[in-house]
């Protein structure tokens, strides 16, 4: 956590029943938003001189706004009481974190990629010389000591507790091959997979593209590896199955987990391009997505939440699509039904994910399991509101309710959505901030620079804890970016184009922090837990107003 922090307070009486209360994020909000502006408030002088010159119909009129008084001014009694005593925002970092590394110290060694023509592209195999490692297995390779890297590496730690101190044996790994698509093979900087089954797409492609721009990036420092790879949404290994002796629970790496699961959790696949879809790889979007933030500034932005995404997926997102205006009933949502098949027929002209950044708040709502659009959600500089899900993915356990999302109730999502945007739009500059920090964390600490040193980390951590000489399967091939991008077409070469790692990184990574202490443990769940029952009082509240 940054020690160099701001405070910002907001409390469940600060969304007053509709009244608006008079602080300075309101007084922006006045020009943000005027037809949300509650009147002004009664002098009570001319409210009597009114009441005396405008004859029995005036009268009426006068004790109507003498009520309203009344209750706004208990509003604003309890505006005061909570604001001096609830943080639910918590402290929010003002300042950006430092650089990953000193690009210039030392230099780095650039890596030839070449296809040559179609004819050696069809049949590329992989080179028969290592690269050269430049990097230091200790840390800063002749750059000095490697930065801490950000709190949310410390769930490796978690992921792989089961196996700790016992290690993982050959059996383990085996036991996974029920749930993997692929199994991966690392020996001696070399890559090596042996499919089982192919995954939905190219998922499995990518996410192999992503360990063998590792291996260039970071030339010489994976160890050994055998992994067991699912590709697949929910997670599978339940811990309860293997309550009696943890580390027999099969060691399967995948993309997402729940409390109830023990996989262990990877960077997925889109961060090097979805072309499928006709998402780039992550620095790209991010780059796109910061365009179009500055085109379109958030005060300028439509008052509303926006969604669009595919609502058969899950059944909660059925629900949410129900959330839409309707028979007079406007809860504030703008929601959107994705058809992929029109949107390949028309080029995607309809599904841009920068031209989705129009709103003054994003909704993020979970599919099968988590949803890769989380990140692409978060760079708009809008405040996402995250309908709380039971997934765990690299990106979700690392944000902090209140500085990085609102959350939004799953049992009352319509009413939560309506809460929010309401109370956002009368508090723009800290719904603001809200967004500015989601954005900032993805911009920064889920970068591809971080992203690549979680994946060492990871990997290196899984290495330790074999307890026997990985060996490349016989029916296993190897995998280089040049068997696997020269034969590649269309929009998936461009994707690997645009993502293939061009330099051996002559810096070593972030240093990997400790794990979690039980005290520590504990704050974060307590921090969260707040966060959520005062959003619940605030709900309370507006329903009873």
């Amino acid at each position: 956590m940054s020690s160099s922090t701001t405070s910002v307070f907001f409390s469940p009486a600060t969304y007053s029943g509709g009244n608006k209360k008079a602080d300075d994020d309101d007084e922006e909000g006045a020009a943000l938003a005027p037809e949300e502006k509650g009147g002004a408030p009664v002098d009570g002088r001319r409210l009597s001189s009114a009441l005396r010159t405008r004859g029995v119909g005036s009268l009426m009129v006068g004790l109507v706004f003498l009520g309203l008084l009344v209750v706004m001014q208990r509003w604003i009694g309890l505006d005061a009481s909570f604001v001096r005593g609830s943080n639910l925002l918590g402290s929010i970092s003002k300042r950006q974190r430092p650089p990953h590394h000193n690009i210039s110290t030392p230099p780095l060694m650039s890596i030839p990629f070449s296809c040559g023509n179609d004819t050696a592209a069809a049949t590329a195999t992989c080179p028969a010389t290592p690269l050269p490692q430049l990097s230091k297995p200790g840390g800063g390779g002749g750059g000095g000591a490697t930065a801490s890297c950000p709190d949310y590496f410390r769930y490796i730690h978690d992921d792989l507790r089961p196996w700790r101190g016992v290690g993982i044996t050959r059996e383990a790994v085996e036991r996974g091959r029920k749930h993997a698509y692929f199994r991966l093979v690392v020996v001696s900087g070399r890559a090596y997979v042996e499919t089982y089954r192919r995954s939905y797409q190219t998922r499995d492609v990518f996410t192999q593209w992503g360990v063998v721009q590792l291996l260039r990036r970071y030339a010489g420092r994976l160890p050994d590896l055998d992994i067991m790879f699912a590709c697949d949404d929910p997670g599978q290994v339940r811990a309860a199955d293997f309550s009696a002796a943890p580390a027999e629970a099969p060691p399967v790496f995948r993309y997402c987990k729940d409390k109830t699961t023990v996989d262990i959790v990877f960077p997925d696949w889109s961060f090097w391009g979805w072309p499928e879809v006709n998402i780039g790889p992550w620095p790209q979007m991010l780059e796109e997505v910061q365009r179009e933030n500055e085109r379109v500034r958030w005060p300028e932005r439509e008052p509303f939440a926006f969604w669009k995404g595919n609502p058969s997926v899950a059944r909660i997102r059925g629900d949410l699509m129900k959330c839409n205006p309707s028979n007079g009933q406007d809860w504030n949502a703008r929601l959107f039904s994705q058809n992929w098949n029109h949107a390949i027929r028309n080029g995607f002209r309809d599904s841009s994910i920068p031209k989705q950044c129009l709103h003054r708040y994003k909704i993020y709502i979970e599919g099968e399991a988590w949803s890769v659009s989380e990140k692409y959600i978060l760079a708009c500089d809008s405040p996402v509101l995250f309908v709380t899900t039971p997934f765990q993915d690299m990106l979700s356990r690392a944000l902090v309710a209140g500085e990085h999302y609102w959350p939004i109730n799953r049992t009352h999502m319509c009413e939560s959505i309506k809460l929010a945007v309401d109370w956002g739009n009368r508090h723009p500059a800290t719904a603001q901030l809200i967004g500015e920090q989601g954005s900032r964390f993805v911009r920064e600490q889920m970068s591809m620079d971080y992203v690549y040193d979680y994946m060492l980390h990871l990997l290196t951590e899984y290495g330790k804890l074999l307890r026997y000489k990985p060996t490349v399967p016989e029916k296993a091939v190897e995998i280089c970016t040049t068997s696997m991008a020269c034969p590649a077409k269309a929009r998936h070469r461009e994707c690997m184009d645009e993502s293939v790692e061009k330099f051996v990184a002559g810096f070593g990574p972030c240093t990997l922090p400790p794990p979690f202490n039980a005290e520590e443990a504990m704050e974060i769940a307590d921090r969260e837990e707040k966060v959520l029952r005062s959003v619940e009082e605030m709900e309370k509240e507006n329903s009873n107003s």
